[in-house]
């Protein structure tokens, strides 16, 4: 009786460097695309590719060609769609973000609560800030990024590069100040510029009382992979959006579990 091949089983230790690197390569790009429109593209183009081996089983010659031909472009269309997703991840190798920038291994493996209440001690200027802006009913637009583009902010904002501070944010939004306008836009733990001009979204489903702030901030996030924070200059009201989607009437501590997840 003829035995078994257990030969492809056997791994050597470059196996096991290569299966690392490429589960890492895998966990970084996805921590990229992650809550970003990104996501959405690559369910769309998984569809397409299950679409197309259905249609090519059923002898569909039309449909077959149609979509080979727009496969056929496939390289130059994933550069084009994921090009801020591309420019994001040399970026991040450039700046050797991998150890110095992006702990979240090292959080699980080492000391995840420490880093939390980290975390917490940084937010914590911005809650204050909001509390007050709440009380005065100030309003206000705060944009969080994880990789600050300065080509796509710098056209339209006043650079700032300071420390986040509540004294500092209560007296960009005050009504007399000429930064007041527009949104500030946080990064790498500072307040990296203000008075920003940003895009405004299109989406027509939005409630009435949404102003050029809730529409900037709701836009922001629908093209970036930014969250926003936006204050009511009329009720004071805090409001989130992320991904398009905007959480509306947010408690104080519903905002610190929400910046302590996604900033």
């Amino acid at each position: 009786m003829k035995g078994f091949d257990f030969d492809f089983l056997k791994v050597s230790p470059t196996d096991v460097v290569d299966i690392v690197l490429v589960a890492l390569l895998i966990y970084y790009v996805y921590t990229l695309i992650r809550n970003t429109l990104a996501v959405n593209l690559l369910v769309g183009m998984f569809i397409i590719t299950v679409f197309y081996w259905i249609v090519k089983g059923l002898q569909m010659e039309l449909l077959t060609t149609i979509i080979e031909k727009f496969m056929s472009v496939g390289i130059i269309a994933l550069i084009v769609i994921f090009h801020p997703e591309i420019r994001r991840f040399l970026l991040l190798i450039g700046k050797n973000a991998f150890l110095q920038k992006n702990k979240a291994w090292w959080g699980y493996l080492f000391g995840r609560k420490e880093i939390e209440r980290n975390n917490l001690t940084r937010i914590k200027p911005i809650i204050d800030a909001c509390k007050t802006m709440k009380k005065t009913r100030t309003g206000a637009l705060i944009v969080f990024v994880k990789f600050y583009d300065e080509q796509f902010f710098a056209n339209s904002c006043e650079v700032v590069d300071a420390k986040i501070s509540k004294r500092l944010l209560e007296s960009i939004f005050q009504k007399n100040s000429p930064l007041h306008d527009g949104a500030v836009v946080i990064s790498e733990n500072k307040i990296k510029s203000a008075s920003c001009i940003l895009p405004l979204t299109d989406n027509d489903q939005l409630p009435s009382q949404f102003g050029l702030r809730h529409r900037a901030g709701i836009g922001v996030s629908e093209t970036t992979d930014a969250v926003a924070v936006i204050i009511s200059e009329e009720t004071g009201e805090i409001s989130y959006a992320k991904q398009g989607r905007v959480r509306m009437n947010v408690s104080f501590g519903e905002l610190e579990k929400l910046l302590n997840k996604d900033f």
